[in-house]
């Protein structure tokens, strides 16, 4: 059985941007939701393959406000008043963002490690 690990783009560049430095792994978080155990599964393992998921992946399985699938959260917008509410609906434009910048598309699978130097390619870009 392969090691997979379904993940949203923004998931997998919060991993790495918070925890691929060397802080603390995360703690459980009180929703419920994975990112503790998958944020380990991919810092032991840079190979690990990881599938491109746009909806419910496998941090936000486990948590409270996962329904069938479906994110029914909700965002603070006062601060971003442009953006919809609906935390699945802010996730899915910022993972379509994600998506374009990387070059990647619903269902790829590539290592946690390509990834990451795709991320790094991305940002030198946008420094320029």
């Amino acid at each position: 059985m392969e090691d997979l690990v379904r993940i949203k783009p923004h998931h997998f560049i919060d991993i790495i941007t918070a925890y691929g430095d060397g802080r603390d792994d995360p703690e459980p978080h009180p929703l419920g939701h994975a990112v503790h155990l998958v944020t380990a599964r991919v810092l032991e393992n840079r190979d690990i393959l990881l599938k491109m998921e746009l909806g419910a992946d496998d941090i936000c399985q486990p948590c409270t406000k996962n329904t069938d699938g479906i994110c029914q959260d909700n965002i603070d917008t006062s601060f971003r008043p442009e953006a919809p509410s609906s935390k699945r609906e802010w996730n899915l434009i910022i993972d379509r963002r994600w998506c374009e910048r990387l070059g990647i598309v619903q269902d790829d699978r590539m290592t946690a490690d390509r990834v990451k130097k795709m991320k790094a390619g991305v940002q030198k870009f946008l420094e320029n």
